[in-house]
């Protein structure tokens, strides 16, 4: 069975309910200053300035291997509580609360998933705090308490995480994955909570306030996200770089979407996000349609988009110009190719915001482009993936 996964949009309610103020980041310095480290930083570091920097920048890079399910889901393995108790959580671009299955839940949803048990953690704190959390497929309730987090090897303590009550209806069921990590701002973590990569940046656990991610094509391992740094061997060219039009999710704008030098939708602008999270490439309905009108997608009985499978050497690249720079999708991109046949990777979902409807850069797109998510600067790094 094939997910398609809507997982990143957070109920646009949800992000003004629960709005929190951006927290100014901490510097370098500041950090290893709180930690009692500058002085041994600073004298390690006097007599080869460049070596050592690069060195210490390198140990304090964090790598969270992901594994490729499908080509429609991206998801690792972290520890909750100590002793830790695995999880296999999607890393969520597009929404900023890590929860898993608990003991607490009844849910069928529940029933075939790992579930933290607070009793066996030593470190575990509880709280009366309430979590709910809708995605545009799924949704959960639970109660937030405070852990240590193991991710990507590194420690993360005093995380707060949900632990879900309930998990509705049968998404979440089938789903090869027990939780969601969240990735995006604060600004729309539900009922206030620190995401988890503000609280690694806030211990100076790693070296740069941002993350990057490579989502490997065709089922192939490979697929990871680095907290604190980039790695120039999974990609080709110079990192682009695009400012965010808005610090909630990873928000940018869009200049066009064109096929053989024609617009054919997003003309004279549009928003969209950047999401690990969601499987296709979304938009709005109507301009999807047009989309899917040029391919030649037909929708089958299954309500799927279809696509000739030979079609793929023949269609065009279908261009984002994104800050001035083209990002072409290939065919072999937007087009899905599996034993049962081919699919479009382009799906409508119409989500208004107060800057017009929203598209959703989702793996079809990330799967192209190595992406670096840089919290310090309110940008978005792209480049062809090597």
């Amino acid at each position: 069975m094939k997910w398609l996964l809507l997982l990143s949009l957070v109920a646009l309610s949800e992000c003004y309910i629960y709005k929190v103020p951006l927290v100014k980041k901490k510097s370098l310095r500041k950090n290893l200053m709180e930690q009692g480290l500058l002085q041994d930083y600073l004298k390690t570091h006097s007599i080869n300035p460049a070596s050592k920097y690069l060195k210490e920048a390198a140990s304090m890079m964090a790598t969270q291997p992901l594994e490729n399910y499908m080509d429609m889901e991206y998801f690792g393995t972290i520890g909750i509580g100590t002793p830790p108790q695995e999880f296999t959580v999607i890393f969520d671009t597009g929404s900023s609360n890590l929860w898993v299955p608990s003991v607490y839940c009844s849910s069928p949803a529940c029933s075939n998933h790992n579930r933290f048990n607070p009793q066996q953690s030593s470190t575990y704190q509880g709280t009366n705090q309430k979590l709910s959390v809708a995605y545009g497929t799924g949704s959960m309730t639970g109660i937030l308490g405070y852990d240590t987090v193991q991710v990507g090897g590194i420690t993360d303590t005093n995380q707060i995480f949900g632990l879900s009550e309930t998990e509705p209806g049968s998404f979440l069921y089938y789903a090869p994955f027990d939780g969601i990590l969240g990735l995006a701002y604060p600004s729309i973590a539900s009922s206030g909570a620190t995401p988890v990569f503000d609280n690694i940046w806030n211990q100076g656990l790693v070296s740069q306030d941002l993350f990057s991610v490579y989502l490997s094509s065709n089922d192939q391992g490979g697929s990871v996200v680095m907290f604190g740094g980039i790695d120039s061997s999974y990609f080709t060219g110079n990192l682009n770089w695009v400012p965010l039009s808005s610090e909630t999710y990873w928000q940018i704008t869009v200049d066009s979407i064109t096929m053989n030098g024609q617009v054919i939708a997003c003309s004279g602008s549009c928003q969209a996000i950047v999401d690990t999270g969601t499987s296709l490439l979304s938009g709005p309905t109507n301009a999807i349609a047009s989309i899917q009108g040029y391919i030649g997608a037909s929708q089958n009985a299954n309500g799927e988009m279809v696509v000739s499978c030979s079609a793929i050497n023949t269609l065009p690249n279908i261009v984002f110009t994104i800050n001035g720079v083209q990002y072409p999708l290939p065919p072999s991109a937007y087009v899905l190719q599996s034993q049962q046949g081919c699919t479009s990777g382009f799906q409508g979902m119409d989500i208004p915001t107060s800057s017009g409807e929203l598209w959703i850069l989702g793996d079809v797109f990330i799967r192209q482009y190595f992406t670096v998510f840089d919290r310090g600067n309110n940008q978005v790094g792209l480049a062809p993936v090597a």
